[in-house]
This record gives structure tokens, sequence and C-alpha cells, in this order.
């Protein structure tokens, strides 16, 4: 019995408000087939009335729609279960005739009415029609058209909404998780103004089902009561007339409450309190109009006919309230003089400089001619290709780039793009707006009609083209980009290649205090050993080669491993690549898994080695000018025949000489790849493509 307990405490501890709900919705279903007894469906009666005020009251304190996002659902809940209640309703008042004993509906067919007989009878079917045409052709048709306008304009705006957030995260303004908040708050938005499009269809539909239901009560009471009772038509007219009226009484009040919740809930898009305070901060903003309205009152009630014990008291409230609202404002707008006055004095003396003037750690200035790229009415294309640069360049490299900062540099030619780092120029570019950039990938291809210049990324030949050129220009194998494709690929390289220069000490201790959150042990072993500079001579010596440091762990781990030998960062830089070696090697190899290389004569080899020099920024190879030219004229001469190949150069070497063999044709071949023999993981299949040798008699 215990485990059954628990099973069922499993299964519904959790759930027990959908629980609920099931139950509900299932018993509004059976109200529809099972008769029910007078005092429960006066229960129920009066249970529709409770939600319908519970509703009403929801809207009028609920600051944002929003925050009522299943308006839409409770409406259509709530009609199901009013017209449940109608046909239950309908089926004891025709089954039962003047017996009938619902308390509910017989109240509201007299006392609500306010008399009885004939003249209630009368009076109900008045009080009636006019509900039914208050909410057919004042209320439901007003919240249908404004639930209509408002889903279509959210709709419309969404495009323009999603660019602005993007456009405030690119610019540094909000975070990356208060752009997705911001995001999934718009979509809610989006869902709840189309779901209110179609509920509002099910109040209207309720109105009118409402006349129905009320005429066939009537026209089926009199056949019942005559035909089958064998009342006299005069008091069977009287007895489910009255019946009718008071039962449709009881129903529309509560389908008139949630009409007008409909219609305020769909009229709130503006605001950012509740109705409430809305109505006080608006109603209060203008005093005059309350003398205007106190003036017009105290006229009307020195009129003769026109009741002045109402109209003069009303008056005077008036021209308090404008009196108070007066003053009010008077005091505030002292305060503001007083205020501005200070602020004037201030501004009067001479401002201090600060004593840091900060860079921007990366930024894009713009010609006035290029500014359509990151305008919103534009589209803002180069916006969106920034956001996606710093989210690969944080999976590539495992750095995360700072905000990139847009500027428009009025001393740059119309057409023109500068990206800097820290201030300085890594590089510029010229666009051509409306026309696109052709680049010849390599080898020979037919020419293209247009201006011949060179792609600013990579320096290949390349030729602005028009667009109806565009597609001549694939078919014959050039590659064809946009302007924004051109400054994002142009970022991306910069981003790159100076990885190193971006990564500073407070990027490296923002790293290290995330990843101490789920690796505190990691982090407080290397803590001990090394300080954030250097830690960060490591990071800055991977990323000059292109290496990721998105495993940190592995990093720190290796760190900490040899920290007690020495603090060298050449040597730590060879170790880490070393424990990185299968993540490099798949940098750089082919599917199967093979790396084609290139390796160096013994003999050369032992003389780079010779050669080091240790100096304050790490070790270097100090080789005479002579053999340093023929070394380069060789290593030069084996990449181009590799690149001939189709072949990424690579050189691989032993663990003692890359680092001196980097440093040795960093000036010349800077994007060199140099591995070393510890770094080659054991799955990887070597296929040596040549030696580098030097005639040692010239040298």
């Amino acid at each position: 019995m215990a485990d059954f307990q628990k099973a069922l405490k499993s299964v519904f501890g959790k759930q027990q408000t959908d629980l609920l709900i099931t139950i509900g919705v299932l018993s509004i279903v059976m109200m529809l087939i099972i008769p029910l007894p007078t005092w429960m469906l006066d229960m129920l009666m009066s249970v529709n009335l409770m939600l319908a005020i519970m509703i009403i009251l929801i809207v009028l304190f609920t600051n944002d729609p929003l925050e009522f996002s299943i308006f839409p659902t409770v409406l259509l809940i709530s009609t199901v279960f009013g017209l449940a209640l109608n046909v239950s309703s309908t089926r004891l008042i025709l089954s039962r005739g003047e017996t009938f004993d619902g308390r509910i509906v017989k109240s509201f067919a007299t006392f609500v009415v306010g008399s009885e007989g004939t003249q209630g009878i009368v009076i109900g079917a008045i009080i009636f029609i006019i509900i039914i045409a208050v909410q057919f052709m004042v209320i439901t048709k007003g919240a249908t058209r404004v639930a209509e306008v408002a889903a279509r304009f959210t709709l419309d705006a969404l495009p323009g909404k999603q660019m602005a957030i993007d456009a405030e995260y690119n610019s540094g303004l909000i975070t990356d998780d208060q752009a997705r908040k911001k995001k999934a708050k718009l979509q809610k938005s989006v869902d709840f103004y189309g779901a209110m499009d179609g509920a509002t269809k099910f109040v209207s539909g309720t109105v009118q089902v409402g006349i129905v239901i009320t005429l066939i009560n009537v026209i089926g009471g009199i056949i019942v009561g005559v035909t089958i009772h064998g009342e006299p038509i005069t008091s069977a007219l009287n007895t489910y007339t009255s019946l009718t009226i008071g039962d449709g009484l009881v129903s529309q009040l509560p389908t008139l409450i949630i009409s007008v919740s409909t219609g305020l809930i769909v009229t709130r898009s503006v605001g950012d309190g509740s109705l409430g305070d809305d109505v006080k901060e608006q109603f209060t903003a203008q005093s005059k109009i309350y003398w205007i309205t106190a003036v017009f009152l105290f006229i009307l009630g020195v009129l003769p006919g026109f009741p002045w014990y109402l109209l003069l008291p009303m008056s005077g409230m008036t021209a308090f309230l404008a009196f108070r609202l007066t003053r009010k404002k008077y005091i505030e707008e002292e305060l503001a003089k007083t205020g501005n006055d200070k602020e004037a004095a201030a501004a009067e003396k001479p401002a201090e400089m600060s004593p840091v003037v900060p860079l921007d750690p990366l930024s894009l200035e713009l010609g006035y001619g290029l500014i359509p790229l990151v305008d919103q009415d534009n589209g803002a294309e180069l916006l969106d290709r920034l956001t996606r640069i710093r989210r690969e360049a944080a999976l590539d490299l495992g750095l995360v780039v700072p905000r990139i900062r847009i500027i428009d540099n009025m001393r740059l030619e119309p057409s023109e793009y500068c990206l800097k780092i820290k201030g300085v120029e890594m590089g510029r570019g010229t666009i051509r707006m409306g026309h696109f950039l052709a680049i010849n990938p390599g080898g020979e291809r037919e020419s293209l009609d247009g201006e011949k210049t060179t792609d600013p990324a990579f320096g290949l030949p390349a030729i602005w083209i028009n667009e109806s050129t565009r597609e001549r220009g694939e078919r014959l194998g050039y590659t064809v980009v946009d302007s924004p494709s051109i400054i994002a690929t142009h970022l991306t390289e910069i981003i790159k290649k100076h990885s190193s220069e971006i990564i500073g000490r407070q990027e490296v201790q923002s790293m290290l205090d995330t990843l101490k959150e789920n690796y505190p042990a990691v982090v407080e072993e290397v803590r001990k050993v090394f300080s954030t500079g250097e830690i960060q001579k490591v990071f800055q010596g991977l990323l000059k080669e292109q290496v990721s440091i998105r495993n940190l762990v592995v990093i720190l781990e290796t760190l900490g491993d040899y920290g007690s030998m020495t603090k060298e960062p050449g040597f730590l830089i060879e170790k880490v690549r070393q424990a990185l070696g299968r993540q490099i090697c798949l940098q750089y190899a082919e599917e199967d898994n093979t790396l084609r290389v290139l390796t160096i004569n013994p003999e050369v080899e032992q003389q780079i080695v010779e050669s080091r020099m240790d100096s304050a920024t790490g070790s270097v190879a100090a080789l005479n000018p002579q053999f340093q030219r023929l070394w380069i004229n060789s290593v030069l001469n084996s990449v181009q025949e590799i690149q001939n190949l189709g072949y990424y150069p690579i050189i691989l070497c032993s663990e003692a000489a890359r680092a001196l063999v980097r440093s040795s044709t960093i000036r010349d071949i800077p994007d060199l790849v140099i591995l070393s023999v510890p770094e080659i993981a054991s799955n990887m299949t070597i296929e040596s493509m040549g030696e580098i040798s030097i005639d040692m008699k010239e040298s």
C-alpha cells in the first residue's frame, strides 16, 4: 500500500494543478450530457460569476498584458463553461417548469429586474436586450477590431524590433542573456496578440449563441408548457419567459464582464504600470482641464432649473483638485529649475580631464557612404554579421571577442572603412555600394567586365561587378560576395591574425573566474603557481599560431603539471601544444587523418638548434645573415612546390627546433604551420612531401 501511495505521489505530486484543470475541463464536458441538480447549478453559476470577477480584476491590476498570457486559453474555457451552464439550466427549466427551484436564476428574474409579473418580464427583456446589444455592437466588435490590428502591427514590427535588439547587443548596451530575454519576450508578445485575435471570436460567438438560446428557451418553453405540461398559454408564457430572462441575465453578466476584460487587455498595449497607475498619471498631467471643468459646472449650477445643490459642490471639488495639481506642478518646476542651475554652474567650471582615456578593444570605422550597412531602416545586415563573427571566434579560437564598436569617421573617404584594435589600424578597405566583389581564388578564368581591385582580406585579385554580372561570375568560378560579407570576412581575418593582441589580463581573469565555477581545483592549483600575466603569455603564444584555447581545462592542467619545474613561457607553450596535439593535428589533417608535411635536413635543423639565443621575449634563432637568406629561400621554394600540388604547407621538426624554426620564418612566411614530432597524435598518418635542405658549403 505504501508503494502504491509513493507511485501516486510521484505521478501527481508535482502536477496537482494540471490534474485539477483536467478534471475541471472533463467536468464541463460531462455537464453537457448529465442533468445537474438545482443546488449544483446554483453553485456553478456562482463560480462562473466569481471567475469573471477574478479575470477582470487580474486584467485591471496587470502592468503588462504578457503577465496574463494565458488569457486566450482562459477565455476559451470560460466560454465553454458558460455554454455548458446554459445547456444545464435550459434542461432543468424546460423539464420542471413552474416547479423549477434554481435560486440564482429566480433571483435574477425578480430581484435584479426590480419587479415581478408582466412588468418584470418586460423590464427584464429590455435589460437583457440592452446588455446583448452593448456586448455585440460595442464591446465585442471593438475588442475584435483592436485585437486584429494589434496582431497585424505586432507581427509587422517583429523584424525591426529583432534588429534593434541585435543592434543594442552589438553596441554593448545589453548582454547576451538580456538579448535572449528580450527576443523571448518579443516572441511571446507576437504569440499573445495572435492568440487574442482568434480568442475574441469566442466572445462574439458567445453573445450570438446567447441570443439564439434565449429565443429557443422562450419558444420551446411555451411549447413544452402548453403541449406537455397542459398549462394555459398565458401561464406558460409568463413562467418560461420569466425564467428564460433570469437565465439569460445570469449567463450574460459573466460574459459581459469577460468581454470588458478582453477589451481592456487588448487596448493595454502601451503603459508601464497598471491601469490605475496610468489613469492617475495621465489624468493629473494637466491642471487647466480641471479649472475649465470647474467653471463650466459653476455656470451650469447657477442657471435656472439645474440642480445647483449637486453642480456647485462638484464645481468646488473640481476647483480644489485643480488648485492642488497647479501647486504640485509649480513645486516640481522650481525643483527642476534649481537642479538645472546647479548643473549649469557645474558646466561653467572647466571640466577636469580624466587621467585615463580608454581605447576600444575593437572598432570598425565607416565612411558616411557605408552608413546604410548598419542602418536599421535598411536591414542593418552588417550588424548581424558582426554578431556571428564574435560567436564563431569564441567557437574556433576559444576567445570571447569584445564588443565591436561601430564609428562613423568623417576623415575616411565615403566608401572606405578601417578596422582598429585598441586604437591602432589593422586593416583598411574600400567598398562600392550596390556592387559585388568577384574574387579569383586561383587559376586562369575568363575575365569579367568591371573595375579591377584586390580583396582586402586575402590580397587576391578581384573585380567589382554589378548585379547583372553576378550570376555569370559565379558560373565562371569566381567567389562573388556582397559588401557586408567583404567587411565581415576582413574583420574575421584580422581577429584571427591578431587574436593574441586582443586577449589581455582582464579577459584571462574573466575566463578563469568562469571556469572556476565548474573546475575549482584546476584553477586554484594553477593560480598558486602562476600569475594572471604568466597565464596570459601562454594563451598569447598559442593564439599567435592559431591554436584554439577553448580547451582551458587541458591547458591549465598542463601548466599545473610543469609549473613546479619552470615558468619559462616558451617551454610551457610547447608542452601545452603537445597536450593539445590531437586538436592541432585535426586542424590541418585531411579527411583520412593524413598529414602531408615537409621535413628538415638533420644538419640544417641541428644548426638552427645550435643558433638558439634566449631573450626577454623567449628563445630565437640567431642565424648568420648568409645562412638565414639560404634557409628562407629554401623554405619558400619548398612551400611553393607543396602549394602547387594543392596541399597546405606544414613543416615537421623536433621539439627543440620547432620554436626556433618558427622565429626564423615568421617575418618572411608568417602563416607557415610548424609542428613538432611530440604533437603528432597516434592515429595520424604522416606522409613526407619533401625535405628542406641547404648546401652547407654555400653557407
